[in-house]
């Protein structure tokens, strides 16, 4: 609800009526909390939804307002004003946009370098700010700033300000809703599954970051002339860390959070400092207290009081899959094949020369016993282990130590043996994501079209499972066999040409089994796609298989049809599988 744009709506009309409501003195204080806000926004987006801290956030901040105070010298016009700002905002974005590119292209999951990184460059730019007297003023700082031209610093400027605010407030909200923003909570929620359906999480946390940034910077090139002086203080630590603390306090995932933070937390400063000589302990205390008790921070529970009394409030209904998507291209015939490849953990071999191949259509059940090699064969194919020998073909190309986003462009798709699913997001929301795999253009990312995609797979799927079908639940609570069924779906709505399905039927019961193998064969059969099914389920391999692979010790025992294999003398004496 904070979030909301009826909330921010009202928000920005009390702010409008500050200055006629107090003076002119708090007016230009809460204009100084607001573009500290601002800045915050910025975390939001990064923090709250696409999951990854910043801590150097002050450093665009500054960057802005050393840019600005350059522009701003002397009598200048507003031809140097706009060139300022547009360097303010352009600089800071451009930077944070580097920087997320080089961190995050690590690796899924690199959260944490991220945060020391940052934190790094914000004590870097203070330490350059503070050395480069000539340029930035040095420890003094950036003086002679004026004013922006014709608009009184504290008459005028505060209005500036909040018309600035609202538009980051709205820009924000709507790019939250799109389908950019979808996928940022996607990212938060579960990067690896997104990767694995094609998406280069690494850039998409990028642009966010470079979004970030060039707010920060935008906020920075106000505090110039809101300020009249811009010290190294203004893109060192202690201000990232406050950034931090103040959009913690007042909430991580809404936009209007940092805005409310800022604003209380600054009152309280200001108010505290000259009486209280251990003002920052009680901060610091506050901050402690909404980090362990309250992880959505004042507005969370504001909409927590809220939704315990009752209020509700209606929600966008989802707009009508009316848009048919094209179907896949005839697929060609398979051609996947391991030679003699080689995986270890340390001196562990898991893979030990493994070679086999997949050359005809239909559905090949991998059997084995624990620990003989299955899932690390699709770990080794999909990019999660690293292969130190041996060669993995699919198609023509070389899939091994490949990254996950690359092997499901080649046309892989992948179903885990624990389901991943995007806990947070509502089941439409995971479906969407599904959808959008391989199909979502950068220009669709920023329109709202793609949540009317709908296919002739996803027909099949909510035939299958009707819970498919409930909007807002959000896929957190669904139980273990329909999150079993919702990860299936998801695989099959990319339309993969080779779909890979770990123990699809772990922890279901008879009857969610025999929908399962319904759906699988359904499928199979309407995509004419190979599929590779790992399976301790004898029924499922008797009811599925047209080609039976069986692993020992990370080799290949034995294939053949499920009747050769039950005749194989080696493999009755290593594995029995087993039926519910």
């Amino acid at each position: 609800m904070a979030s909301s744009p009826v909330a921010s709506t009202l928000a920005i009309l009390s702010l409008l009526a500050v200055p006629f409501v107090w003076d002119e003195f708090t007016a230009y204080q809460l204009g100084l909390y607001l573009l500290y806000g601002m800045v915050g926004q910025g975390i939001v987006l990064c923090w709250g939804r696409a999951g990854f801290l910043p801590l150097g956030q002050a450093v665009f901040f500054g960057m802005g307002a050393y840019l600005s105070g350059f522009a701003l010298h002397g009598t200048p016009g507003w031809l140097s004003v706009a060139g300022g700002f547009a360097a303010a905002i352009a600089v800071p974005a451009l930077v944070a946009w580097l920087v997320g590119l080089l961190v995050f292209d690590r690796q899924v999951g690199s959260g944490p370098y991220f945060s020391l990184i940052t934190l790094a460059i914000s004590m870097l730019g203070f330490q350059l700010a503070n050395s480069m007297d000539r340029l930035t003023g040095g420890f003094n700082g950036l003086t002679g700033i004026s004013g922006l031209p014709g608009i009184d610093t504290y008459d005028h400027l505060y209005y500036v300000i909040v018309c600035v605010l609202a538009i980051t407030t709205f820009l924000f909200s709507h790019i939250l809703r799109l389908p950019f923003g979808q996928i940022l909570e996607a990212t938060r929620e579960n990067e690896e599954r997104l990767q694995f359906f094609g998406f280069r999480t690494s850039h998409l946390k990028a642009l966010a970051f470079g979004l970030s940034g060039a707010v920060a910077g935008l906020a920075g090139a106000l505090y110039a002339p809101q300020q009249g002086i811009v010290t190294p203080q203004s893109l060192g630590f202690q201000l990232s860390a406050e950034l931090v603390i103040w959009t913690a306090v007042g909430g991580r995932f809404g936009l209007l959070g940092p805005v409310v933070g800022a604003t209380l937390i600054g009152f309280l400063a200001s108010g505290m400092r000259d009486t209280f000589l251990y003002w920052e302990v009680i901060v610091a205390l506050v901050f402690i207290v909404v980090v362990l008790k309250l992880p959505g921070g004042l507005s969370g529970l504001f909409d927590m009081v809220l939704s315990r009394l009752g209020v509700r409030f209606s929600k966008k209904s989802a707009l009508s899959r009316s848009i048919e998507m094209e179907q896949p291209k005839e697929r060609g015939a398979p051609n996947l094949t391991f030679e003699n490849v080689v995986v270890r953990i340390g001196p562990v071999g898991i893979l030990n020369g493994l070679s086999l191949g997949i050359d005809k259509p239909g559905i090949h059940c991998i059997i084995g016993p624990n620990g003989a090699g299955k899932t690390s064969a699709f770990n080794a194919l999909t990019g999660k282990l690293p292969v130190r020998s041996g060669q993995i073909r699919w198609r023509g190309g070389f899939l091994q130590n490949s990254r996950p986003f690359v092997v499901a462009r080649w046309g892989v798709g992948r179903k885990f043996q624990v389901p991943s699913i995007f806990p947070g997001l509502p089941i439409s929301r995971n479906i969407d994501i599904a959808l959008w795999a391989h199909r979502l253009t950068f220009r669709d990312m920023f329109s709202y079209r793609p949540y009317r995609w709908k296919t002739q797979s996803l027909d099949r799927q909510l035939g299958h499972f009707d819970f498919l079908d409930d909007d807002d639940m959000p896929a957190g609570n669904l139980s273990v066999g329909q999150r079993q069924m919702l990860d299936f779906s998801m695989t099959m709505l990319a339309e993969p040409d080779l779909v890979l399905l770990d123990e699809p039927c772990a922890g279901l019961s008879s009857a969610e089994t025999e929908s399962m193998i319904n759906a699988i064969a359904t499928s199979a059969k309407a995509t004419g796609a190979t599929f590779v099914i790992i399976e301790h389920d004898m029924q499922v391999v008797e009811k599925l298989s047209d080609h039976v692979i069986v692993l020992h010790q990370g080799q290949l025992l034995a294939n053949g049809s499920l009747g050769e294999i039950r005749k194989n003398e080696m493999v009755k004496q290593i594995y029995s599988g087993g039926t519910k």
